[in-house]
């Protein structure tokens, strides 16, 4: 699957001046789009099919697909074709919507020309995940195992351990490999029911079995200097064959740092589309292996490469893996293969201020990639219609962060995919801190940064962020108010703009007020503030005034409060912090 990137390089293929003035406006948004001309439009499309990643087309739907159809070839590698009208009101998705990154160029298109994007592949239009969008190698009878899944009919998923895989329709059976179908769930569909298999393991297929690769393996490759890369490919597979194991399931190759310049391995890996990881030599050398070798040990600092390195993997904890296939030698190479046990994934989302339009679409991808989704209710409320049909939700209300944080944790160290949500920034006076607090070496963490409260205030009230400025919380019920005294203090005597989070609520009624005669030691009284309640959101609030006019009794635990430094002034009723630029001098 092609992920859409500024290094992606898309064609685009107009044929009137209608459609060549859209181009040249895609054209100058992104730098890796261009303008590909030929003797023909005929010509151009074909040569922008040749020639790039993508192809975006201001062309008539029938006339692309009369042109392309004799090209095509296979999905994986076909580049993504989007359609746009002559008037820019619709991006069509027309090929590659999930192989080839097509959907979501459709969708970058038209927010690019303000168009309708046009999704028609099945599983997005009903909200399920497409098998050859998770992110793993998937094989078999991908499509008709997917149509299954659309039409309710009953499929096992066997998985030969529990990966961290998104929501699933209840269609989707999980069933313990057995005895017979041994480690990978691998007997044949005898009842011919619909099977979706989890594993590392070479399984027979059939027409009603689609395959995903987890990346549980990873091969620790060690060579004499030199190594022919053909030599070290030829070696990986022949023991991965020999092992019944699939090469699509490899995690990484990793070796010895001293071998991280070696074109050999380095070719190889990048063949195989892995990363190549290296170890010192002392962290190799740590590892137990059932092959040391003394004569290794005087050569590179460690007894072992191939296996210790196939232990140690991406994580460096040899304790998650087992060792599959021990070393194996050829004149110059030595491979080891190790299986890794599948590790929890929680992801910590930030949901922005409040409006749809600020969530970015990483948080959005998150969302929908979490099989379980924990927040506070009214968060959660605000992200409901985008969760994946069989997301299980668990909301909680104010005031049960550590049980939040504890819960998302718990949920992903079992093996989930969880999604963690917070609003603003989840870094921001937020969930991140508590969670990862708790969250251990079984737990891969993703943080997803989010537009905060106080970047939405500071964009409605003008530019007051425009210089050096501090975030305080004035909530006194985790941080004891002498604290808090003490920073707000240093602060003003550093001439920060100071913006207050937590500024007021029914229960903490002065703590704002005295922050705000601190400040006014140290600044003019008519020092602009800002107050914005509900950035963003319904009954968003803007009130302007000076740190001798502001009433406390306007803020409240919805709002953030801006106070200015000495330099901020009110340039046509927007609070303006000058950056100090020379030129404006």
């Amino acid at each position: 699957m092609h992920n859409l990137t500024s290094h992606t390089r898309i064609g685009l293929v107009a044929a009137t001046a209608a459609g060549r003035r859209h181009a040249q406006t895609v054209a100058a948004a992104w730098p890796h789009a261009r303008l590909v001309e030929g003797e023909s439009v005929a010509d151009a499309l074909r040569s922008a099919w040749g020639l790039c990643d993508a192809v975006v087309a201001f062309l008539a739907t029938g006339a692309v697909v009369r042109i392309l159809a004799p090209l095509l070839g296979d999905k994986r590698t076909d580049p993504a074709v989007v359609v746009v009208d002559e008037a820019a009101r619709h991006a069509v998705a027309l090929l590659g919507g999930h192989a080839g990154g097509g959907n979501d160029l459709a969708e970058q298109v038209g927010a690019l020309l303000d168009a309708r994007p046009v999704v028609t592949t099945a599983t997005d239009a009903v909200g399920l995940p497409g098998l050859d969008t998770l992110g793993w190698p998937v094989q078999g009878a991908v499509a008709a195992v997917s149509r299954a899944i659309l039409d309710g009919e009953p499929v096992r998923l066997i998985a030969d351990a529990a990966w961290p895989l998104p929501a699933l329709p209840p269609n989707v059976q999980p069933q313990p490999a057995t005895a017979e179908s041994g480690e990978g769930g691998t007997a044949d569909a005898a009842d011919g029911g619909y099977r979706l298999l989890v594993t590392d393991r070479v399984v027979p297929l059939d027409e009603r079995t689609a395959v995903l690769r987890p990346p549980s393996l990873v091969a620790g490759v060690g060579a004499s200097r030199g190594v022919p890369a053909a030599e070290v490919a030829e070696l990986l597979h022949r023991v991965l064959a020999e092992a019944g194991l699939s090469p699509a399931s490899l995690r990484c190759l990793a070796s010895a740092d001293v071998k991280a310049d070696e074109a050999g391995i380095q070719s190889t890996a990048d063949a195989l589309g892995v990363p190549l990881v290296t170890w010192p030599a002392a962290r190799l050398a740590a590892v137990d292996v059932p092959d040391p070798s003394e004569v290794v040990r005087a050569a590179v600092g460690t007894p072992s490469v191939a296996e210790a390195a196939a232990l140690l993997g991406t994580s460096g904890r040899p304790g998650d893996a087992a060792l599959l296939v021990p070393k194996t030698a050829t004149a110059m190479a030595t491979a080891a293969v190790a299986r890794h046990a599948p590790r929890g994934r929680l992801a910590v989302v930030g949901l922005g201020p409040g409006a749809a339009d600020l969530r970015t679409p990483r948080a959005v991808a998150e969302l929908r990639r979490a099989a379980v989704v924990v927040g506070l209710d009214q968060y959660l409320d605000q992200v409901r219609d985008l969760l994946r049909p069989g997301t299980r939700v668990l909301s909680s209300g104010l005031g049960a962060e550590e049980a939040r944080a504890r819960a998302a944790v718990a949920e992903a160290a079992a093996g989930h995919a969880v999604a963690l949500v917070g609003s603003g920034d989840a870094g921001v006076y937020a969930m991140a801190s508590p969670a990862q607090e708790y969250a251990d070496e079984r737990i891969d963490v993703v943080g997803v940064p989010g537009v905060t409260a106080a970047l939405a205030a500071g964009a409605l009230l003008g530019a007051p962020l425009g210089h050096d400025h501090a975030y305080l919380s004035l909530s006194d019920l985790h941080t004891p108010w002498e604290v808090i005294e003490r920073r707000v203090t240093a602060a003003a005597e550093g001439d920060f703009v100071t913006l207050f989070y937590n500024p007021r609520s029914r229960h903490r009624d002065w703590q704002l007020g005295a922050a705000l005669t601190i400040l006014g030691k140290h600044r003019p009284p008519d020092t602009p503030v800002g107050v914005v309640r509900n950035a963003s959101r319904p009954g968003e609030r803007v009130h302007l005034a000076t740190l001798a006019t502001l009433d406390p009794a306007v803020v409240d635990m919805y709002s953030v409060v801006v106070v200015g430094s000495s330099d901020t002034r009110l340039v046509a009723g927007r609070m303006v912090t000058p950056r100090g630029y020379r030129w404006r001098s």
